[in-house]
């Protein structure tokens, strides 16, 4: 059987991925690798530090050594580590966030992102600039931070979470094609924000289990 490992710096996606492994790749063996500690570092720091660096690294070999074919990289504020783990460790290690960036760059010249946090703004902004130019595409990009949501979703004040991401999504709408949740802990305001502003919305959790099972199917994994 195939197996993959998730490596989450926070506990938001483990049931959400659980459900979607579920429903898109039944054949696969998920298991997950969580250590909230990373975000927080991060979020401390407004970086990623080399000790986060570290950690992430020792988690995708130690996927690796668990016998995963391919590591599931969930976080989009370490992404920029999971390229690099793509090249250093063992196995395929997979950013949930890339599938999504591709589409993005197809979809519209003008993509708004939207993040609840200023560490994963900067890494999904590059990725989608990367992205682009891999495509040959020229792209505009609107930043909008949903300040004060992150901290409202971690205290479980879901109603304010929700609340700040959609006056960010209501003050960029007119100004882009296309609007990209850069955290998959977002992903269920898709179809709201897509009601609300009449954009392409897209999040990353279902394009990212997407992506990975073209990839085993590339592969002739499965």
């Amino acid at each position: 059987m195939i197996r993959i490992v998730a490596v989450h710096t926070a506990m938001a996606l483990v049931e959400p991925l659980n459900k979607l492994f579920k429903e898109y790749l039944p054949e696969v063996k998920l298991n997950h690798i969580a250590d909230d500690s990373l975000i927080q570092e991060v979020i401390a720091n407004n970086a990623v530090t080399p000790a986060v660096k570290r950690r992430l690294l020792a988690y995708y070999n130690a996927a690796a050594d668990a016998g995963a074919d391919v590591v599931f990289n969930c976080c989009s504020s370490v992404g920029g580590v999971a390229e690099m783990g793509d090249e250093v460790a063992p196995v395929k290690v997979f950013r949930i966030d890339g599938p999504m960036a591709e589409k993005a760059v197809v979809e519209g010249k003008k993509i708004g992102v939207i993040a609840t946090l200023p560490t994963t703004l900067v890494p999904t902004v590059r990725l989608l600039e990367k992205k682009a130019a891999e495509a040959g595409r020229e792209i505009e990009i609107v930043e909008g931070l949903a300040e004060g949501a992150f901290a409202a979703g971690q205290s479980g004040d879901k109603a304010t979470h929700d609340r700040l991401i959609e006056e960010v999504a209501k003050q960029i709408a007119d100004r882009v094609d296309v609007i990209v949740l850069a955290q998959g802990s977002m992903a269920a305001m898709e179809q709201k924000l897509i009601e609300m502003t009449g954009k392409v919305v897209l999040s990353s959790p279902l394009l990212g289990v997407l992506g990975v099972k073209e990839y085993l199917k590339q592969k002739g994994l499965i």
